[in-house]
């Protein structure tokens, strides 16, 4: 497979990735999957981050996420067990 090919794959994969999460978190149910209103919503977290106070954003952010995926986790595995 030539290095194009790869580096496509790779980048549909992580856009599949990003897609999941923006699914996972509920955004497409909240906004009625109107695309306007979740790239607003993306517009403005950038704004945020970029922002005086984009690095507090980006550690509550992640600390939430974390603990999402976390609880996820635990799920799964009390899934598995029973």
């Amino acid at each position: 497979m030539s290095t194009w090919q790869v580096e496509r794959r790779q980048r549909t994969r992580r856009l599949i990735e990003l897609g999941g999460l923006v699914v996972k978190a509920g955004i497409v149910e909240l906004s009625n999957d109107d695309r306007a209103t979740i790239y607003g919503a993306m517009l403005w977290i950038a704004a945020k981050l970029q922002s005086d106070e984009g690095q507090h954003a980006r550690d509550l952010w992640a600390a939430k996420g974390r603990q999402a995926f976390d609880g996820e986790r635990r799920e799964e595995q009390i899934g598995w067990r029973t």
